[in-house]
């Protein structure tokens, strides 16, 4: 790869400039802080930057939202300390989802093969009733099954199935859960 060969040009933003610095303003002094700020208050300012976000939702400090436009989160998701949400693409949260700590959704990566080191982007889609746990990677492209938990530290860069518990790098399938109700 030759970085003096790369060009975002062609990676639409979502958003006009001016509102993506004035997110990121906000960001700093209301998700990226050890400031507990109160959810309800961090949800209102998700929604006036465009974002889907449902009732009692809970976002705790230091969450990092790249383009909060491209996020849809569902009724009673919890929302971790440190969790880092890259939503180059668009990320779709179900209801009754909780992302752990310091876990870390990524909608992006780049092509190593080509000398352009080419943005590639890919939504994430995490369905109802799942866990990312602690440290967890979530990569481009992959949709999380209903009711699957994403064992702490584990990296799922492929689709994992519904009522799946996956541990490990990669993600690998430990068992399949009962489901609730």
């Amino acid at each position: 790869m030759d970085l003096g060969k790369y060009s975002a040009a062609g990676f639409d933003r979502g958003a006009p400039r001016w509102r993506e610095i004035l997110w990121v303003v906000v960001r700093c002094v209301f998700f990226d802080t050890p400031i507990p700020f109160p959810s309800k208050l961090k949800v209102r300012l998700l929604r006036a930057f465009g974002a889907k976000v449902g009732d009692g939702v809970v976002v705790r400090s230091h969450v990092n939202i790249s383009f909060p436009w491209r996020l849809e989160v569902g009724d009673d998701v919890w929302i971790g300390d440190g969790v880092w949400i890259l939503s180059l693409a668009k990320v779709s949260v179900g209801r009754n989802v909780c992302l752990s700590q310091k876990c870390y959704i990524c909608t992006g990566s780049h092509d190593y093969r080509k000398e352009t080191f080419d943005l590639i982007t890919k939504p994430i889609v995490i369905h109802e009733g799942s866990w990312v746990a602690a440290g967890a990677f979530i990569g481009p492209g992959v949709s999380i099954g209903p009711g699957s938990v994403v064992a702490a530290g584990s990296v799922a860069m492929e689709d994992v199935l519904p009522n799946q518990l996956v541990r490990g790098n990669p993600a690998q399938p430990v068992r399949t859960l009962s489901t609730c109700g």
